[in-house]
């Protein structure tokens, strides 16, 4: 029997998981992979009564612009100072909360608590920002009670140090505890007879919690550390794009903030955008690796391990 008619009889067996699959499946080939046969544009020179395929190609003229661009440069730098202060800041929280969640013992209390920090997660960013500048203005919440104290007004919105701070502390209310979930799932799959053999030798709570439930879970952090590494050129766009304002833009101005105004706020390049696309995706593509491959030699799995 040929390798072809073995696989067909593998697939018709399985038939049901490919058909729940399938939806998932096309979605990612009508959005995620057709879409890259516009990465051509990078190398062409667009005119949009000719389409895609008509406009003439232009080789490397884009990146050559590209890399000439110091406002270009500044965002790539900032972009990496934002997303790796927020990949090292934010990362570990929700594994500290999975790990505190799986130390309470009253179910009800960790029920309402659960929800409460996944709550967040379901707020979109533009709800968020409105919230904080109602709270943040000079006439917001915050000001208001250091009136009350004699303080002096702060603006909180529009100051440049402040700024990122904010956006860790906000990625952190809103995400943490969605990001738990993963880590909740990987604990209650822990073989419990560790912990009846730990209790046996008297090891206390957070012993356990250091010797036994870190460890085992430690191939799902490397895993989940390895995919947010992966992005951090294209992290944040939503945040940044809805929390910013005139005061605080260059502080804010990523890469993916970059692409926005070149396209939408002055005269449109698509071949242009498409080039900063591009890189973007390549530096991401080149950061994945290195965090596979750091993963393994400091002796994790990776990502296919």
């Amino acid at each position: 029997m040929g390798k072809g008619k073995r696989l067909f009889r593998r697939i018709w067996k399985n038939k049901t998981i490919y058909i729940v699959l399938l939806p998932a499946l096309l979605w990612y080939l009508i959005f995620v992979y057709v879409p890259m046969g516009g990465l051509m544009l990078a190398f062409k020179d667009y005119k949009a009564n000719l389409g895609i395929l008509g406009s003439p190609w232009t080789g490397l003229k884009h990146f050559e612009n590209l890399f000439r661009d110091m406002d270009f440069w500044q965002s790539v730098g900032r972009t990496l100072k934002i997303n790796v202060i927020r990949l090292l800041v934010t990362f570990p929280v929700p594994v500290i909360i999975a790990l505190l969640f799986n130390e309470l013992r009253m179910r009800k209390y960790k029920k309402v608590l659960q929800t409460v920090f996944t709550f967040p997660h379901f707020l979109s960013w533009i709800i968020i920002a409105s919230v904080l500048r109602n709270v943040l203005a000079y006439d917001g919440i915050v000001n208001s009670i250091i009136g009350l104290f004699g303080g002096d007004v702060v603006n909180f919105l529009g100051n440049k140090r402040m700024f990122q701070p904010m956006l860790y502390l906000t990625d952190i209310w809103k995400e943490a505890g969605w990001g738990s979930i993963i880590y909740l799932a990987a604990i209650s799959g822990i073989d419990q007879e560790q912990y009846e053999a730990a209790d046996i030798d008297g090891a206390s709570r957070l012993q356990k919690m250091l010797r036994i439930t870190l460890p085992n879970i430690m191939p799902t952090v490397a895993v989940m550390f390895i995919l947010a590494a992966g992005g951090i050129m294209g992290a944040g766009f939503d945040q940044i794009f809805n929390m910013t304002n005139a005061a605080v833009r260059e502080s804010g101005e990523i890469l993916d903030m970059y692409i926005y105004r070149i396209t939408f706020q002055a005269t449109p390049d698509f071949g242009f955008s498409m080039a900063v696309s591009l890189f973007r995706s390549i530096v991401n593509m080149v950061l994945l690796v290195i965090a596979d491959r750091g993963s393994r030699l400091f002796g994790g799995n990776g990502l296919f391990g």
